[in-house]
């Protein structure tokens, strides 16, 4: 909870000494990224990629948010992705806007929320984990 309420304020970083540990795997190699993604496509499990750049204020905005989704839903994988970084990831995507978060399952994209939009974010989290458990 200290982290949650520090990371409001700027004070934890991800990659920094906390007492919760990130549930958010971060890829900067598209060949990485690649080969995760090619065997989470076996896996029913559902991944939700941020899509998100280092100047984007409202990607900012969505950190904190993200995070606590990333320790509530611990049956949900979470990625996040610098468009700077990877911009050929961003593009196999169809990624135009910042934050774009996409919902996908065994290699397929399920759903997508465009925007700073932590509530709508969070529902179509819900129904698709809730799809997931009745798989």
């Amino acid at each position: 909870m200290g982290s949650f309420i520090s990371s409001l304020f700027g004070g934890a970083e991800e990659g920094s000494v906390s007492s919760e540990p990130s549930h958010i795997l971060t890829f900067h190699s598209s060949a990485r990224w690649q080969l995760h993604f090619n065997s989470a496509k076996e896996s029913p499990k559902l991944m939700v990629i941020d899509f998100a750049a280092s100047w984007c204020g409202p990607c900012k905005f969505m950190e904190p948010a993200v995070h606590a989704m990333a320790n509530k839903f611990t049956e949900v994988e979470f990625i996040k992705i610098d468009v700077d970084e990877l911009p050929d990831v961003a593009q196999e995507f169809g990624v135009q806007a910042m934050p774009t978060f996409l919902l996908v399952k065994k290699g397929k994209e399920v759903d997508r929320v465009v925007g700073a939009q932590k509530d709508e974010l969070e529902r179509k989290i819900e129904k698709h984990k809730a799809l997931q458990a009745a798989a």
